[in-house]
């Protein structure tokens, strides 16, 4: 039998993708190569924004209390000293806060969720490739591995790449390119909080080449996430994950709003990398297939937009994968609503977080940039509502705004 629209990865961009066809009536089969949860790097901060998307995908008070525990504030600190907060429009009072995620509850919710709307989710399946039609009309050929695979090929009308930074999707539409930036190593991993309680800020540490970030989750924790760049390498290959992941956490200073008795914390699972982190596509659709989430392209987990793309892009293109398969729009005309959607989306953001990164690379310029945002209630407040997706990325790139961020 023919799979109406197969999806290749049942993270939070599968996920939610599956659960809006599968509310929309199509038949949707979720491709997951893990045979059960397991926690593996990815982000787990996120703005409110994150919080809406996931309203609008149906999850009530009771299940966002579960999966989000309410962030105060990200606290960027510079090595020489310098820090600045960003409250992402939040006055104090925790009602729209950012929040850090536990994904070990939301991930499975969501596939959860897709299943219950009707999606077919079949864990323990790898795509190990795919053959794309000889001519319009055709039907995709998917190669299948794994011991829970059925069948060693399926046949898609319509096929999703939501598999994330190495997305054989993307390779196999002969899309994937390397990233732009310098090749990086994430390492990711949660301590038990002693203080549980409490609603403390995030904080973003920059190093040389690098930075880490700290996130209190749900479950009397904290995640860890560290990101490294070349320099690295040889520390890394020395030392292990494990050892440098620790001695950077114990370099982590106390401040006076947080004791960082967290430090001392037990580990709670494993360190998980990745790298390179990041991925870069020349196009995000075509004829029949669609990329979301992380597959469409990532630049770095710095400003924290992972998770709020990947459910827009899930939204985005459900919404022309169903215009496809209605009948409404023709292969062509859906791939461009698509592409055209999501370069409106998420363009001017992508050139805040090139411009981010450019100052990143310059340490003298970012602590500059960084003693300003402190400085300047106006230009960080504006900041931090453009890296939380809660105005339009353009006013980041305003002439004004800039001048009145990096005057002396």
């Amino acid at each position: 039998m023919t799979i109406d629209v197969a999806i290749v990865g049942g993270g939070l961009a599968g996920a939610a993708l599956g659960t809006h066809l599968g509310r929309a009536g199509r038949e949707v089969v979720i491709f997951e190569r893990a045979p059960a949860w397991r926690w593996r790097a990815g982000g787990v901060f996120t703005s409110p924004a994150t919080v809406a998307a996931l309203r609008r995908l149906g999850l009530d008070d009771a299940a966002l209390a579960r999966i989000a525990r309410p962030v105060p504030a990200m606290r960027v600190e510079t090595p020489r000293g310098a820090d600045f907060r960003l409250t992402y429009g939040d006055d104090g009072s925790l009602a729209a806060p950012a929040v850090g995620l536990d994904r070990a509850v939301l991930d499975p919710l969501l596939l959860g969720l897709a299943a219950t709307a009707g999606a077919d989710v079949r864990p323990g399946v790898t795509v190990a490739g795919v053959e794309q039609p000889a001519g319009t009309g055709g039907h995709f050929e998917i190669t299948l591995s794994g011991p829970d695979a059925d069948t060693r090929t399926e046949l898609a009308r319509v096929i999703v790449g939501a598999d994330g930074i190495r997305s054989q999707i993307a390779r196999s539409m002969g899309v994937a390119r390397p990233a732009r930036l310098a090749a990086r190593t994430a390492l990711t991993y949660h301590l038990a909080d002693p203080a549980p309680e409490l609603a403390r800020d995030a904080r973003m540490r920059i190093l040389r080449d690098g930075y880490v970030g700290i996130a209190p989750v749900p479950r009397g924790r904290v995640n860890v996430g560290i990101v490294l760049g070349p320099s690295w390498r040889a520390a890394l290959h020395a030392d292990g994950a494990d050892q440098l992941a620790a001695r950077l956490v114990s370099e982590i200073p106390a401040t006076a709003d947080d004791p960082a008795s967290w430090r001392a914390g037990e580990p709670t699972d494993t360190v998980e990398g990745a790298a390179p982190v990041g991925h870069r596509v020349s196009a995000v659709a075509g004829l029949g297939w669609f990329l979301v989430g992380d597959a469409a392209g990532f630049l770095d987990p710095f400003t924290g937009e992972g998770i709020h793309r990947a459910l827009i892009s899930a939204e985005l293109a459900a919404d022309a994968i169903d215009g496809l398969r209605s009948g409404r729009r023709d292969a062509s005309s859906a791939a461009a609503a698509y592409e055209h959607a999501l370069r409106v989306r998420f363009r001017a953001k992508d050139w805040v977080s090139s411009l981010v990164q450019l100052f990143l690379g310059r340490p003298a310029l970012f602590e500059y940039a960084a003693r300003r945002l402190a400085a300047r209630a106006g230009p960080r407040e504006r900041m931090s509502l453009v890296m939380g997706d809660l105005v339009r990325a353009e006013r980041g790139l305003d002439p004004r705004f800039l001048a009145a961020l990096l005057r002396p």
